[in-house]
């Protein structure tokens, strides 16, 4: 498959080794939604261990298409007391928005790898994400001999963009940065294998 670029140019987009199509869903355990931003003169880096959603892989990799659901109280850095404020008004408002949802609306190549663009809704608020995606490729008999599917995705937000600007800005100083990178590490499994209702 090869795809033409705004600028006219024409792509051909990384080989897939082992892609087929599917429905999957989210195997909460066996995932990691994690994030880091800059705190002070260092990092702090957490996890959201609450996820849920779908992928569905087309016969194309661009007719794929993916949801997800992120419990915002879920949010971990290993210290308690921080963890209480980001669930707090100051942030996420976990109270108020239980949950941060994504929902993607293109796939597209690039030259090295793919990208899932999306939206992400956080406090009520939505905004585009670009997210680069790598296939890490299916198991035919997965861990109870149901199939499974794997990727590795990467982006960055702005979250003054959802409205998040605590410790943004106190005097000449910058408290707690403004960009978030994220990576999400998903392993899904065959929606076949659901149990029927």
């Amino acid at each position: 498959m090869t795809a033409v670029t705004d600028s006219g140019t024409t792509t051909v987009p990384p080989a897939l080794d082992g892609w087929i199509a599917g429905t999957w869903v989210i195997d909460p355990a066996h995932c990691a939604v994690s994030f880091s931003v800059r705190h002070l003169m260092s990092r702090v880096r957490g996890t959201f261990n609450d996820v849920s959603g779908q992928i569905v892989t087309g016969p194309d990799p661009s007719q794929s298409r993916a949801t997800a659901v992120i419990a915002t109280a879920s949010v971990s850095t290993g210290n308690d007391m921080r963890d209480g404020h980001l669930r707090s008004a100051d942030f996420f408002d976990a109270e108020r928005f239980p949950v941060m949802t994504f929902a993607s609306r293109a796939v597209r190549p690039t030259a090295s790898s793919w990208v899932l663009a999306g939206e992400l809704t956080i406090r009520d608020v939505t905004r585009p994400v670009d997210l680069e995606v790598e296939f890490l490729g299916t198991d035919p008999a997965g861990l109870q001999g149901e199939p499974r599917i794997g990727f590795s995705a990467r982006g960055v937000i702005s979250r003054s963009a959802f409205g998040i600007t605590f410790g943004l800005v106190e005097g000449a100083r910058i408290v707690v940065g403004d960009q978030v990178d994220i990576v999400l590490d998903i392993q899904a499994f065959d929606a076949a294998m659901l149990p029927r209702e």
